[in-house]
């Protein structure tokens, strides 16, 4: 068994408004089943979210956080536009977005954008990547899957990888559970992380600043589904987030 990632080249600077489908298709020749791997940068800039620093207005929970922090309450104010709820103020601010993410500073970013700027994540990542995916359906014929993903740190490991916050046509868990191991042991609990491990593998070949290639199509693994799914799927319920509560339980005490 093998598969491929294909780095999609010649993908110019994304502006608002851009056809990325268009741009996509017209770079690769897609086959049956690839799924497609498209950073989450590119598709907030063809959606047009990206903001002026100067022309933010922080409120007063942005001024509170800020002066505690040290923060600019700017950007602050850009991450809590962003969030449905803070779990930690500093060092950085985690939170969880308004699509259900948890990650630091909402994923509003400062680089691959002009100086002044802020990039914001696409507000529904599920309806970003069905976009891409309907839309590369009919330019191509093929049966495709799509993620949107975003580079996110680990709690307990130093260095970001590839996570996904979108999907189209892809189940992002494949439960285990039920299954035997070598020894003939029932699986209890094992749920793989199907669409984080690919939008990892496009990340090696995506890269980081400068030269980085913002889309890639794995190709020879059948992950393709054809009814709805979302990135939900691989949210904890609040009923068994511990790290949460946890975090909850900090933020009362201070």
């Amino acid at each position: 068994m093998k598969f491929e990632a294909i780095a999609v080249e010649n993908i110019p600077l994304i502006h608002n408004g851009d056809n990325l489908p268009s741009i996509i298709y017209e770079n690769i020749e897609f086959q049956d089943r690839d799924i497609v791997i498209v950073a989450s940068t590119v598709v907030a800039k063809a959606e047009g979210e990206i903001f002026r620093l100067e022309d933010i207005t922080p409120g007063k929970v942005a001024l509170e956080i800020a002066t505690r922090s040290g923060k600019d309450a700017r950007f602050i104010q850009s991450v809590l536009s962003r969030s449905r709820e803070v779990l930690v103020e500093k060092p950085f601010m985690l939170v969880t977005t308004l699509a259900g993410h948890t990650c630091v500073n909402a994923g509003v970013d400062e680089s691959n954008i002009e100086d002044g700027f802020l990039l914001y994540p696409p507000k529904n990542p599920d309806a970003s990547a069905a976009r891409l995916g309907e839309e590369l359906e009919k330019l191509s014929g093929k049966k495709l899957s799509v993620i949107v993903t975003d580079t996110n740190g680990r709690a307990f490991k130093i260095g970001q990888t590839g996570a996904a916050i979108g999907i189209y046509k892809i189940k992002p868990v494949k439960h285990w559970i039920g299954e035997k191991d070598l020894f003939g042991k029932v699986l209890e609990i094992t749920e793989e992380a199907i669409a984080d491990e690919l939008a990892g593998t496009a990340n090696l070949l995506m890269g980081e600043g400068a030269g980085g290639t913002p889309v890639v199509v794995i190709r020879g693994l059948d992950y393709y589904y054809n009814e709805n799914t979302s990135i939900r799927e691989m949210y904890r319920s609040e009923e068994l987030d511990i790290i949460k509560k946890g975090l909850r339980c900090l933020q009362k005490k201070n």
